[in-house]
């Protein structure tokens, strides 16, 4: 109703003179009533035909703003999605490859080292063979581009503790867990999140308990069946002589990429793949489940 302008004209004094009391009274009481209706429909903000519908985000002109309404609680939808919970896997220790027929798994300790590492790597390739790395947790820490490197190139990883305490067996199980959990986080971190499919406790220190710590958490216990004594540096050709010896016992082999000087290791497990493709020895990783 704005710009409207109503006007009542004017009564003449000499026609309110001549009607009677009654008509002048009655008159008196409209105007005041036409008054007080034209005041209500002038007044800001009144509810006229022209006025502007109020909007439940506040965005109208001269509106008091609302706060938005929240979305009910059964469809809210979480900013974030929780992980995926890790499937359990056995908790037997495992030696087994996961190929069929003639086939052994080449599992590689204690690292990784930023020097021997690479090379460890460099003659898988050349062979082209996968292997599954035990890292120790603070290794893993320390060369996480070392860490992802040996994911891009297709080998596996295994939790193998923060400090390789070989007498953890004896110790409460509040350590064994810290040992193991805090070395997962470790290796998970560098990696990028890669799974961590295995744990092998130091020295083969397995307990039942932390079996079945690492089984719940998606790590299959892995032992070996070959230890090529490679650590203690024997001499090249005696680590190949205790492959060749020993493969009767099983398909999982045991060297190192950590812990000192691995020059031997190197040279070795070059001869020892050559040697055991020449046998007819397909290349595998240690089953999971």
């Amino acid at each position: 109703m704005t710009g409207r302008r109503i006007s009542l004209g004017r009564l003449a004094p000499e026609r309110l003179r001549s009607a009677p009391q009654g008509a002048v009274i009655g008159v008196a009481v409209a105007v005041v009533l036409l008054a007080a209706l034209l005041s209500a429909l002038l007044a800001p903000g009144g509810g006229g035909s022209d006025a502007a519908a109020a909007s439940p985000t506040g965005d109208h002109k001269g509106g008091t703003q609302q706060a938005p309404v929240p979305p009910s609680s059964s469809t809210h939808t979480p900013a974030t999605t929780p992980p995926a919970t890790v499937a359990a896997v056995p908790e037997s220790i495992q030696h087994q490859a996961e190929a069929p027929g003639k086939a052994v798994n080449i599992t590689i300790d204690d690292g990784p080292d930023p020097h021997w590492t690479p090379l460890v790597l460099e003659v898988l390739k050349r062979h082209h063979v996968h292997a599954t790395f035990c890292m120790i947790g603070p290794q893993a820490k320390a060369n996480p581009a070392m860490v992802r490197r040996v994911v891009a190139e297709g080998h596996r990883l295994c939790d193998h503790t923060v400090t390789h305490d070989e007498s953890m067996d004896h110790k409460p199980f509040a350590y064994q867990k810290k040992e193991i959990m805090d070395a997962l986080a470790m290796i998970e971190e560098a990696s990028g999140g890669a799974p961590v499919q295995y744990y092998r406790a130091p020295g083969g220190a397995f307990t039942p308990a932390s079996r079945h710590l690492a089984a719940q958490n998606g790590m299959r216990p892995l032992g070996w069946n070959i230890d090529t004594k490679d650590f203690s540096r024997p001499g090249v050709g005696t680590i190949v002589a205790t492959v060749k010896s020993e493969i009767h016992n099983g398909p999982t082999i045991l060297f190192h990429d950590g812990g000192g000087d691995r020059s031997q290791t190197v040279a070795a497990l070059d001869q020892t793949l050559t040697w055991l493709a020449q046998q007819g020895y397909a290349f595998s990783f240690p089953k999971v489940n």
